[in-house]
């Protein structure tokens, strides 16, 4: 009877490691798929922020949101007098360098 015994412990304990082993390897792909999740949700949610950005540029510059251009200020129909001019010019006062 003490030979069934040590059959029955040691099934018991191939069980037990095989149960660990199950839970060990579940635990690694329950870890690795969070941090590919996570990796993945990072990047769609900086792509996402990134096309908003872009839309409300685009929008505001170039869409309805985008500002009506001011009117600028007109010009008198009539052109302004040139200036004339009389007489002769000055003659400078310059010295031209000794050789």
């Amino acid at each position: 009877m003490a030979a069934g015994g040590k059959n029955r412990d040691a099934r018991e304990q191939r069980e037990r490691a095989r149960r660990y082993q199950a839970r060990a390897a579940f635990q690694t792909g329950l870890r690795t798929r969070r941090t590919r999740d996570n990796v993945l949700a990072g990047v769609v949610g900086g792509i996402v922020i990134v096309a908003a950005f872009a839309a409300q540029s685009v929008y505001f510059s170039f869409g309805p949101g985008a500002p009506e251009p001011a009117p600028t200020p007109s010009m008198s129909s009539t052109p302004a007098p040139s200036p004339t001019l009389t007489g002769t010019p000055a003659p400078t006062a310059t010295e031209s360098p000794a050789p």
